[in-house]
């Protein structure tokens, strides 16, 4: 074998070598190991876009039980706490005006169907 074909194959090898070195560290000496993971954990932004995403169904559906059980996902936090502090959130963070809407007639909803309020 010629020098130029020597190295790519070096080089190859090499490749295959490194990439085979990090799966197996990754997979079997040092995998990921998840705590904590529940939705409650997520960040104020995550949480909000969910409630938007279950808002928006609600839109659609007209389920409002659903829409509870979703919202309960979040955590042991009152519905309506939880969705007026998205609003609140979506508010200072410029969501768009339908997004606000939209969760504000769910909120709406809550305190008209269920008489619940913060």
């Amino acid at each position: 074998m010629n020098r130029r074909v020597w190295r790519f194959v070096f080089f190859g090898l090499a490749i295959l070598a490194g990439f085979t070195a990090g799966l197996g560290y990754g997979w079997v000496i040092n995998p990921v190991r998840y705590k904590s993971t529940s939705p409650e954990t997520l960040r104020r932004d995550y949480q909000t876009d969910f409630i938007l995403m279950t808002a928006e169904l609600y839109n659609t559906e007209g389920d409002l039980p659903l829409a509870l059980a979703r919202l309960d996902f979040l955590g042991d936090g009152s519905p309506l706490a939880l969705l007026n502090a998205a609003i609140d959130f979506a508010h200072t963070h410029h969501y768009a005006p339908t997004d606000l809407q939209l969760m504000q007639v769910l909120a709406a909803d809550i305190v008209l169907v269920l008489g619940e309020t913060e």
